[in-house]
């Protein structure tokens, strides 16, 4: 048997006001006057967070547009961009959740790599290792801050830049700058945590590695959603732990039917990755029966409301789409339903989930 030799982030500071020593943290790792670039999610253009971020020399700050989950045409845009105006940059340091974080990972590695970053969307396609890379999440639950993907739309799929290159160089885990998180949004992304879990517990690539980081952040969410009854900093603090924990679960394991599934809405309706797996989870007690159990019930005690209905109205054309990017995924339905996983969700059996969406 020949065992996965896997990449994790080379250093991680955690703690409360840890985002106050970055300034420390990337001095190292300035080449010459080649500037820092600071991709920050675009809610905070108008916060404090802006004022704190320790620029120097020709550094600069753009305004991440995470409207919209990453598209390769923009990760493009950006990198082409960095590379016509400073020929070369010190490194890339995303501030933000998740989508955020997914395009900081990918401009840092289109700054060494040629072509598109649609090139790229696969598994172990990058050849050159991007430049220096620091993440720093603002919404704790997708663990794009551990993973080795970025996460990207590109012209015919959503599927990520999966290599060895892409995890970070540098995270720095600072619960306080997830304080004042919209609660819907704090919910869904945590949720991305959560169903994380379920699909890594009860997937067929188990193993005690991703069972250990699993449990502990199943342990945590359950304690966040179902038993705390006022949101406080322990909250926060420990849903950081879980998006870590959780991250660090599936990067030795795999994720399941619940991502598959949602990867076809995200691509076709633009659906957020967080929202779009509750979305689905909502409908999956065929295949994780406790776990949606439970989901349902973090759902009522935190007073959120799924949305429904959402495929009604499509065209034949768009369940295709959706179904083709949905199957494409195949080593999250290995992992949810086996080897022989193509014989159990057919094209038909698909169409009928999304149809109940």
């Amino acid at each position: 048997m020949k065992f996965r030799n896997f990449k994790m982030v080379d250093y991680v500071v955690y703690g409360r006001g840890s985002f106050n020593q970055l300034d420390e943290i990337i001095a190292p790792h300035r080449k010459g006057d080649a500037p820092m670039i600071f991709l920050v999610d675009h809610y905070f253009e108008d916060k404090p967070l802006l004022s704190r971020i320790p620029v120097r020399g020709r550094d600069k700050v753009f305004a991440a547009d995470v409207t919209y989950e990453p598209k390769t045409t923009y990760v493009d845009a950006l990198a082409n961009m960095l590379k016509e105006q400073f020929g070369t940059v010190s490194g890339i340091i995303g501030i933000g959740g998740g989508s955020t974080m997914d395009l900081a990972k990918a401009v840092s590695l289109m700054m060494t790599n040629p072509g598109s970053s649609a090139d790229y969307q696969g598994w172990d396609l990058v050849k050159n290792p991007g430049v220096y890379k620091v993440g720093i999440p603002t919404l704790s639950g997708t663990g794009a801050e551990v993973s080795r993907t970025t996460v990207l739309t590109g012209p015919t799929r959503k599927l990520g830049m999966n290599s060895d290159f892409t995890p970070f160089d540098q995270i720095v885990l600072d619960p306080e700058l997830t304080a004042g998180a919209p609660h819907n949004q704090r919910f869904y992304t945590g949720m991305d945590c959560y169903i994380h879990c379920i699909e890594s517990l009860e997937g067929t690539y188990l193993n005690e590695f991703s069972k250990s980081y699993g449990e502990k952040a199943l342990e945590l969410c359950q304690y966040v959603f179902l038993e705390k009854q006022v949101w406080d900093e322990e909250c926060d603090d420990k849903l950081m732990m879980a998006s870590y924990a959780g991250g660090m679960s599936i990067a030795y394991s795999q994720v399941g039917v619940a991502h598959a599934v949602s990867y076809g809405l995200s691509y076709l309706l633009g659906t957020k990755h967080g929202i779009g797996n509750c979305i689905v989870m909502n409908h999956l007690e065929e295949y994780y029966p406790k776990g949606v159990e439970e989901f349902k019930e973090m759902v009522v005690r935190n007073n959120i409301d799924i949305p429904t209905g959402i495929c009604a109205g499509l065209t034949d054309e768009q369940f295709d789409t959706m179904i083709d990017v949905s199957l494409g995924m195949k080593p999250l339905w290995e992992n949810a339903l086996g080897k022989d996983w193509e014989q159990i969700m057919t094209r038909e059996k698909l169409r009928a989930l999304y149809e109940k969406l």
